[in-house]
C-alpha cells in the first residue's frame, strides 16, 4: 500500500489542491450579498438627509408652554400614576388598562400627594412614588424627616423597596432640616436650586 501512495502522490496532492478550491469557493466566491463601498460624497458634503422630516411641523406648537406637554400626557405624568399604590408595579402604575385609567384620571381632580403634610417632592431624591412609601410609613413633613436617627433611618430605608439607601445617599435629614427652618439660602448653597 505505501508504494502505491509514492507512485500517485500527484493525485492526492491534485485532489487535496481541488478541494481547497471547492471549499474556498462554497465559503467565499459563492456568496450572494455583496458588499460595494462607494467613495462619491454628497452634493452637499455631508449625511443624506430627508427633507421631509426637516420641512414637517414641529410636534408641539412653539407657544405651549414646556411644563403642559398636553392633556394626556400631563395626565400619565400626574401624581396620581407616579404615586400607584405598592402593590402596583412601579413603572406602570396601577394594574389597570391604560385607556381606562387616563379617563378616570382625566374625571378626578388631582390632589398633590404631600397635600396633608409638607410637600415631601422638594427634597431632592424624593419623587411621587417616595411620598407614597413614606405616607405609608407615616411620614409627611419635614421635621420628621430631620428628627431621624440612624436606627430609623436603617427601618424606613428597609421599606423602600428598589429605592433602598437613597435616603443616605441623598442625604435626606441634612436636606430636610433646612426645608424645615424655611433656610432656603443655606439649603441652595449645599443642595442647589430647588
Amino acid at each position: 500500500m505505501p508504494e502505491l501512495l509514492a507512485e500517485y502522490w500527484y493525485l492526492v496532492l491534485a485532489a487535496f489542491v481541488l478541494g481547497l478550491v471547492i471549499a474556498w469557493w462554497i465559503f467565499s466566491a459563492n456568496r450572494k450579498t455583496r458588499v460595494e463601498i462607494e467613495d462619491k460624497p454628497d452634493a452637499t458634503g455631508g449625511a443624506k438627509r430627508n427633507q421631509a422630516l426637516i420641512d414637517a411641523p414641529a410636534a408641539v406648537a412653539k407657544d405651549a408652554p414646556s411644563s403642559s406637554p398636553g392633556p394626556l400626557s400631563a395626565t400619565a405624568n400626574s401624581d396620581a400614576v407616579a404615586a400607584a399604590p405598592a402593590a402596583a408595579d412601579a413603572e406602570a402604575g396601577a394594574a389597570v388598562p391604560a385607556r381606562e385609567a387616563i379617563r378616570e384620571m382625566a374625571a378626578a381632580p388631582t390632589a398633590q400627594a404631600g397635600s396633608e403634610g409638607d410637600d415631601l417632592r422638594r427634597i431632592k431624591g424624593v419623587g411621587p412614588k417616595l411620598v407614597t412609601l413614606l405616607a405609608e410609613q407615616g411620614v409627611t413633613s419635614f421635621a420628621q424627616i430631620a428628627a431621624w436617627s440612624d436606627a430609623d433611618i436603617d427601618r424606613i430605608d428597609a421599606t423602600l423597596g428598589r429605592f433602598e439607601g437613597r435616603i443616605r445617599r441623598d442625604d435626606w435629614v441634612a436636606q430636610a432640616q433646612l426645608l424645615a427652618a424655611d433656610d432656603l439660602a443655606g439649603y441652595e448653597a449645599r443642595f442647589g436650586k430647588l
